[in-house]
């Protein structure tokens, strides 16, 4: 294979067969259960890196269904996203994130910086509770449930907050093992079509877990539980702060 070959072909590892196809990312139907809830706001200090700011120590727990995502196929995700502001813009930063679709933790890391980790996260209907879990290894360490569809809300509501930017902290290593890129990443949803919208009485328990800490940001009080359906295409970021610049 010739140099110019490698240059024109190189996208994503493995060079002969990349783990996840370029662009655009489509996802329809996909399905948000979200559980706000207060924490302390002396550890959200803590993790939230500079120059973003904290905006109220809350956290969003979410998990998300995607039976339907070009590229990723069918997998289910759940983490947690802090508010925050950048240079007076308000969006989320995305603390954490376990799945269990190889392509788009793999897609995830290396074209955003989206903190993915492997785990077994899903998302269901019992009775008359939605239902969200996530396992690490053998061990549960979110347990999430609200009402099912039992009040509409405002879908100008969840318009207004996917249309808001996200941010990351996207960190590739050099072949030494030091850091060779090191940047905060802004990205934004957009053709967003909203199928529908719901709240409902929630519950949050969350599980210490040396490898998934998800529980160093302690639930103190549940806010707020939201449910919704939408189609939406996931765009590529941009680079807002480089930290060894």
């Amino acid at each position: 294979m010739k140099i110019e070959d490698v240059r024109r072909n190189a996208f994503a590892m493995p060079l002969n067969s990349p783990a996840f196809p370029p662009g655009p990312y489509r996802f329809t139907d996909r399905e948000y259960m979200i559980i706000t809830y207060r924490t302390d706001p002396e550890i959200l200090r803590k993790l939230v890196p500079e120059p973003l700011e904290i905006v109220e120590p809350v956290v969003k727990y979410e998990f998300i269904r995607m039976p339907n995502s070009t590229g990723f196929g069918d997998y289910t995700e759940s983490g947690q996203v802090i508010p925050v502001s950048f240079k007076g813009q308000r969006g989320g930063y995305v603390h954490a994130m376990f799945l269990d679709d190889h392509p788009p933790i793999a897609g995830g890391r290396e074209l955003w910086g989206f903190p993915k980790k492997a785990g077994r996260p899903s998302m269901s209907v019992e009775r008359e509770t939605l239902l969200g879990t996530l396992d690490f290894g053998p061990v549960r360490i979110a347990t999430g449930t609200m009402g099912y569809k039992y009040q509409p809300i405002d879908p100008q509501q969840i318009l207004d907050s996917l249309a808001a930017p996200n941010f990351l902290l996207k960190i590739i290593p050099h072949v030494d093992g030091s850091a060779r890129i090191c940047e905060l990443v802004r990205y934004h949803t957009t053709d967003v079509t909203l199928k529908g919208a719901w709240s409902a009485p929630g519950a949050l328990q969350l599980t210490p877990h040396a490898l998934a800490p998800i529980a160093e940001l302690p639930v103190l009080e549940v806010l707020s539980a939201t449910h919704y359906i939408c189609d939406l295409t996931l765009g590529l970021g941009e680079v807002v702060y480089d930290y060894l610049g």
